[in-house]
């Protein structure tokens, strides 16, 4: 029989999000065979139990759809990375995404009442764990494009008021690289400034320069960070050597709007001390 070591325990661990003692177990059972044991982990309780719903749905995917001048973002959630390569969570994940942008719907309670429910419902039943269509947006302009990037973890869109999908997708990527907070300068919250401006003042009065040198360095510094985190005055991912505001009106449009979806951002997952977890697992204490 092969030997169950500790890095195949880890990876069936990442696999499939289960306790270090039932993976160790199921590959025990399966004869080290990483592949059979997940098989067979799927057929018991243990990828079945009960709560999943008050589970935290954290893992999962975005995908989007465009045609033309329209174009829908979704999320959808599941607990562990194994579950979001499941053939059958792709497809209900594709079958919401269908249904919101044939409705324009980004009301994801409307979605599921609508007919999706059940489907989500089986899923769950199937793979055994919380699943939930988290969030959608759309973006409408006369020209959308986007873009997927690392295995369905980041999704952009991004209208145009002209150019091409080409154009847009290619702003799209770098979106999905850089990660703007706005389009342009002037469209970041006051607050945001506000607080910002506060940090710098900290930092500068530290330096026991004078007052009105102190309000230049602030001065400065707000201007610095609004060009960073401004999506056309970016230095374009592709070619630092232009922003994106110039390549996006080199190809005779301006960007209207974007969105970016992460899979989990925003999520708080619980943290689980692992050295408790073992103790507990080997005291016989269920998880």
């Amino acid at each position: 029989m092969s030997q169950v070591t500790a890095s195949l325990v880890k990876e069936l661990r990442d696999r499939t999000g289960l306790g270090m003692m039932e993976c160790k177990r199921a590959l025990n059972e399966a004869g080290a065979d990483i592949d059979k044991a997940i098989e067979e982990l799927r057929k018991s309780s243990g990828m079945k139990a009960a709560k999943k719903a008050g589970r935290t749905a954290a893992d999962g995917i975005v995908l989007y759809k465009s045609e033309g001048g329209f174009g829908m973002l979704l999320e959808v959630n599941s607990e562990t990375d194994f579950a979001a390569r499941d053939d059958g969570f792709q497809g209900f994940a594709n079958e919401v995404l269908e249904a919101a942008y044939a409705g324009k719907s980004t009301d994801i309670a409307g979605l599921m009442a609508g007919g999706l429910e059940p489907v989500r419902e089986a899923l769950v039943q199937k793979i055994g764990e919380n699943i939930s269509a988290r969030r959608a947006a759309s973006v409408e302009a006369p020209v959308v494009g986007g873009y997927v990037h690392s295995n369905n973890r980041i999704a952009v869109l991004v209208g145009l008021s002209g150019g091409s999908e080409d154009l847009a997708r290619d702003v799209a990527m770098h979106v999905a690289a850089v990660n703007p907070a706005v389009v342009s300068s002037d469209q970041m919250p006051a607050d945001v400034v506000a607080a910002e401006k506060e940090i710098f003042a900290a930092q500068a009065r530290e330096s026991g320069k004078p007052e009105e040198i102190i309000e230049k360095m602030i001065g400065g510094r707000v201007s610095k960070f609004l060009k960073e985190s401004s999506l056309v005055d970016q230095p374009f991912v592709k070619d630092p050597d232009t922003t994106v505001g110039k390549l996006v009106a080199a190809g005779g449009a301006e960007v209207i709007s974007f969105v970016r979806f992460e899979v989990g951002e925003g999520i708080e997952v619980e943290e689980v001390d692992f050295a408790a977890e073992v103790a507990a697992q080997v005291a016989g204490v269920s998880e």
